[in-house]
């Protein structure tokens, strides 16, 4: 019994170190996909993060009023003659803002429902005010792709607002939705 004995052992210290090894790179892929999740998630809040910060600036707050105060209907010429050339500059200004917000959320950089809770409004009225200008600059300058991701980031806007009209925070509060605030 004695070199079976032996043998036994043998295999249990092979069979356990076959498991720690197991084991081992168990939980280095669980380790990586944890931090490929984290990195993603970090990346997006980041994304989010800077898309917040572009509506805290003074020069795109000064736009966005600018644009939203325009008289529904107005013509490119009218828009032009109510805001100036320095007016020009701030629909620029907005129409850049809102493309890039666009493009982010064509490539799944963010999430529509994050746009839909900061922006939705701006955008849906900023596409409203800004056609007629819009669609002059695009005969102007012969380009049906000016200000594409705007239109199609509009457009994704408003498809939502067809299945889910925008609701107010007190009554998502009443439908039981989370609140973070006291």
């Amino acid at each position: 019994m004695g070199p079976l004995r032996g043998q036994m052992a043998e295999v249990d210290v092979s069979t356990l170190a076959n498991l720690i090894n197991a084991i081992a790179v168990t939980a280095g892929v669980i380790f990586a996909a944890t931090q490929i999740r984290d990195y993603r998630r970090q990346r997006r809040r980041d994304s989010m993060l800077a898309l917040v910060r572009s509506f805290q600036s003074p020069t795109f707050a000064k736009a966005l009023r600018m644009v939203i105060e325009l008289p529904d209907g107005a013509s490119a010429d009218e828009i032009r003659k109510i805001l100036g050339r320095d007016g020009e500059d701030l629909i620029v200004h907005v129409s850049a803002t809102w493309e890039t917000i666009g493009v982010l959320l064509f490539h799944g950089e963010l999430t529509i429902d994050i746009i839909d809770d900061f922006f939705s409004g701006p955008i849906l009225i900023s596409w409203r005010k800004l056609l007629p200008y819009t669609t002059d600059l695009r005969q102007r300058y012969q380009r049906d792709t000016w200000s594409e991701w705007f239109q199609w980031l509009a457009e994704r806007m408003m498809e939502r607002e067809k299945f889910s009209p925008p609701v107010r925070r007190t009554s998502r509060i009443a439908l039981g939705e989370r609140n973070y605030w006291p």
